[in-house]
């Protein structure tokens, strides 16, 4: 079976692609700065190479022999998108990597102007094209299992309010990250979606008011919602990230942070929204799973030990 190499595996997005990797019999490889990944119940069951993704030399020697890549962009790296595209590009090209599937964590913009951070996927975009490496692009506009991290479930849990920065009027396309994994997984397969990319979510547009009302029917109590402040969030994130985060780049990380939620709150665009009637056109394979029936499954008791997903 083909080799799949996994950037960012030990982080949750990456553990799901690995989840639903082995489930379809790839083989799979685990890309990290540690030489010792620890990936859980996945450990003992993938390869593991080392790659520092900042470091353009250890890029060749992680990617070679694989025929595809998967790559989750680092959040607290967004800056460097264009470069880090170019450097893994050039690496998969040079391999001869069949294809690299790129997860972007976040919104690709859909029409010209400014688009605030986001501008920085079009940059990266447009550069992984120039390597020439056959590449498909997945913009994930907010991941489902974030609410699972120690930003999120503490306030569930133990004070009972569910604390996001949206505008009350705002609607997310959450997505859960089985459903990015599977979404990436059935792109190998077609080679229409080369050069390509696309926005995806779940199927349903929430509001916060929404997403309380559904987490307090699975949960069986009542919850608040509170549109905290995106500096109010920029902190609980940052603070979730712990040693993830460099102590140097906190401040400025927290700071970009509530930016873009600001952004996100005001802008003509919708960073957060999905036409996922033409998403489903284009992934007509693929069954999304509901918010409600994604928390059904989840274990919300305990703490998180994993890093926040982002996006």
């Amino acid at each position: 079976m083909s080799t799949v190499s996994v950037v960012g595996a030990t982080g949750r997005q990456g553990l799901a692609q690995i989840n639903q990797l082995l489930k379809q019999g790839y083989d799979v490889r685990a890309l990290s700065r540690s030489k010792s990944p620890n990936l859980g119940e996945f450990t003992d069951r993938v390869h593991s190479r080392y790659l520092d993704i900042e470091d353009e030399s250890t890029i060749e020697d992680a990617v070679d022999g694989s025929q595809f890549v998967f790559y989750n962009h680092p959040l607290n790296l967004n800056s460097k998108r264009e470069q880090l595209c170019t450097n893994l590009g050039n690496a998969c090209k040079n391999v001869g990597v069949e294809r690299l599937v790129w997860n972007t964590a976040s919104w690709i913009p859909d029409r010209p102007g400014n688009s605030h951070t986001y501008t920085g996927n079009t940059r990266g975009i447009n550069a992984l094209w120039a390597t020439g490496v056959p590449s498909t692009v997945f913009g994930a506009v907010l991941f489902m299992d974030n609410l699972l991290t120690d930003w999120a479930r503490p306030m569930l849990m133990n004070e009972k309010r569910y604390i996001y920065p949206h505008a009350p009027d705002i609607g997310a396309n959450w997505i859960s990250l089985d459903d990015v994994a599977k979404i990436m997984m059935a792109s190998l397969d077609r080679p229409d979606m080369v050069g390509s990319w696309l926005n995806i979510g779940g199927p349903e547009r929430l509001t916060g008011a929404e997403v309380a009302a559904t987490l307090s029917t699975v949960l069986g109590f009542e919850l608040d919602y509170d549109p905290c402040t995106p500096e109010e969030f920029s902190d609980l994130l940052v603070a979730a990230m712990g040693d993830s985060v460099p102590k140097e780049n906190r401040k400025g990380f927290a700071s970009y942070i509530s930016e873009v939620y600001h952004y996100n709150n005001n802008a003509p665009t919708t960073p957060f929204s999905v036409n996922t009637e033409y998403m489903l056109e284009r992934l007509p394979e693929i069954k999304l799973e509901t918010f409600a029936s994604w928390a059904r499954k989840q274990d919300w008791s305990g703490s998180s030990s994993i890093r926040p997903s982002g996006g």
